[in-house]
């Protein structure tokens, strides 16, 4: 399991690793036309989970800039409005407050919900299925956190069905790409303590 201490920092923490994630999926994106209906997504998304504040003032452009930052100012999309230029990044954006709609399972979060909304709307083909192995691998270290046990995936699909009342299911497929995904992420320890004594014998 990686620990979100040995992951890269976010920009905007207050969207969560998920968020991050999608974002950083489509840095790797090489058709554009995908690339930018990835982006429209992630927007979408992003505006779900703050569903009390789509009457606030450039709320829109607010997330584009938001989008513009989380990706490092790399992603090559076209913006439907100027963002927010990196040179003139000087402060932080204003963080927005999170709702307090009520959550069925409170260790996974709001952020998961919305994402499972947004699977349940996606089309079916490789995006969804990707999109429902990263919803499952979250739900995963989200469960391990609050519980410090053991999970195992019949957890998790009972947990996704309930979650997207009945419409979408952990299947064979979407567990290969779970582990296929783990894999990618993982990084593997150097041993420090190895290294110093083979140092040493050096001299």
């Amino acid at each position: 399991m990686q620990y979100n201490t040995q992951q890269k920092r976010m920009p905007l923490p207050e969207y969560g690793r998920s968020i991050q994630n999608m974002v950083d999926y489509a840095l790797t994106i090489q058709d554009r036309a995908e690339r930018q209906r990835c982006a429209n997504t992630i927007i979408n998304i992003m505006g779900n989970m703050f569903p009390h504040l789509r009457d606030v003032p450039d709320f829109k452009h607010k997330l584009w800039d938001h989008l513009a930052i989380m990706s490092g100012f790399e992603l090559d999309i076209d913006y439907p409005y100027e963002i927010i230029r990196k040179d003139n990044l000087v402060t932080r954006p204003d963080p927005i407050p999170y709702s307090t709609a009520r959550m069925r399972y409170r260790h996974y979060g709001r952020t998961l919900e919305v994402l499972i909304k947004k699977a349940i709307e996606f089309p079916e083909g490789n995006e969804k299925r990707n999109l429902i192995a990263l919803i499952c691998n979250h739900m995963k270290k989200d469960y391990l956190a609050w519980n410090k046990d053991t999970v195992d995936d019949k957890k998790i699909a009972e947990d996704l069905y309930e979650l997207s009342n009945g419409e979408l299911q952990m299947t064979d497929d979407i567990v290969r790409l779970m582990a296929e995904r783990l894999n990618q992420n993982y990084r593997p320890k150097t041993n420090y303590t190895n290294n110093r004594q083979n140092n040493k014998r050096r001299y």
